[in-house]
């Protein structure tokens, strides 16, 4: 068993659809863009992570960039297992290893998926090297990463924005109660953004522009207490085809994103009313708790608030709070029986 133990490495990994992130030694060794470059010509792929995310948007007809990751499942099978492969083998403390280890691997899944989803994701890893694989849902491991106690009895309610997937759980003695998953997340809001830039400004930008103005100026509130300022966006006028800029505030940006926000809102209630009693009446006491990049848009968690009327609160550090959960549950894998092989 020792002898075992020295071969064998375990990584967390926390497999987005926006950014993958994998914990190796307690401590985050990669945190890349899920995206890969492909040449056209061979099929085969050239780049992955920060070196295809710099592609993206700028290639010409024999590369192509593609996520392979779709509403937070696998959606091509082979570009996700060389992105896993290339990961893994970034690692520091893999890469000097004279000899493969055997991989040991808990991987965060949606609470929505579905059982050939399931074996995607197994698959992939298995095939990228790894010999034990289990699978974690996002909103427990979002709970163990923010620090909450999942195995006692007391209900605790997770939302978890992510860039495909936004998770909503109602946890309690180590398992999922009631759990809402819906495809309205990071990405949808992006493309929020692109039209209504195209309807309002005429303006047609990227998808990496659309990104960056949810970063600067994104909000979910059409009055925050400290405003971000205006943004100055570029792109292509649809009218003249040429190159144009235009300002845009964060009041716009609250317009453009409130369907979507709303739609969150509505699930929310929705997995609040499927909630228990005696869970629900926990959650009053305790709050809402959000992870996920989603989550550090401005006034987010105030809206939620308002709409549920209990406190929202937003983790320490929202982007790596499922990965970080996913790392405790590998070190705990006796104490943690709810995790899937």
């Amino acid at each position: 068993m020792g002898l075992f133990k020295l071969f064998t490495q375990d990584i967390a990994i926390d497999l987005g659809t926006a950014n993958t992130l994998i914990i190796h030694n307690d401590k985050v060794v990669v945190d890349a863009p899920s995206i890969v470059a492909i040449d056209r010509a061979s099929n085969k792929i050239i780049a992955s992570g920060h070196e295809a995310r710099q592609m993206h948007g700028k290639t010409h007809e024999n590369i192509k960039t593609v996520r392979p990751l779709k509403d937070g499942v696998i959606a091509d099978f082979n570009a996700s297992e060389h992105m896993i492969r290339e990961f893994i083998k970034s690692v520091p403390g893999l890469r000097s290893k004279w000899m493969a280890p055997s991989l040991r691997m808990v991987i965060c899944i949606p609470s929505g998926i579905t059982e050939v989803e399931k074996r995607a994701v197994r698959d992939s890893a298995e095939h990228a090297g790894a010999k034990e694989v289990y699978l974690i849902h996002e909103p427990m491991a979002a709970a163990i990463g923010i620090g909450v106690d999942v195995q006692e009895p007391k209900g605790n309610m997770i939302i978890d924005i992510g860039g495909g997937t936004t998770e909503i759980a109602v946890l309690a003695l180590g398992g999922i109660v009631s759990d809402k998953s819906i495809k309205v997340a990071g990405d949808v809001f992006t493309n929020d953004i692109s039209f209504y830039m195209r309807n309002q400004h005429n303006l047609y930008i990227g998808e990496r522009t659309a990104e960056q103005i949810k970063i600067e100026v994104g909000s979910a509130l059409d009055e925050l207490e400290v405003p971000p300022d205006e943004l100055a966006v570029q792109g292509r006028d649809l009218l003249t085809g040429k190159p144009k800029q235009v300002m845009v505030t964060y009041k716009e940006i609250a317009r453009a994103l409130d369907k979507s926000i709303t739609r969150i809102e509505e699930a929310i209630m929705e997995a609040l009313s499927m909630t228990p009693p005696e869970l629900a009446a926990d959650i009053y006491n305790s709050g809402i708790y959000l992870a996920g990049g989603g989550s550090m848009l401005r006034g987010l968690d105030k809206r939620i608030s308002l709409k549920t009327e209990l406190p929202v609160y937003v983790a320490e550090d929202p982007l790596r709070a499922v990965v970080r959960g996913t790392g405790i549950a590998l070190k705990n894998l006796d104490k943690f029986n709810f995790l899937m092989r």
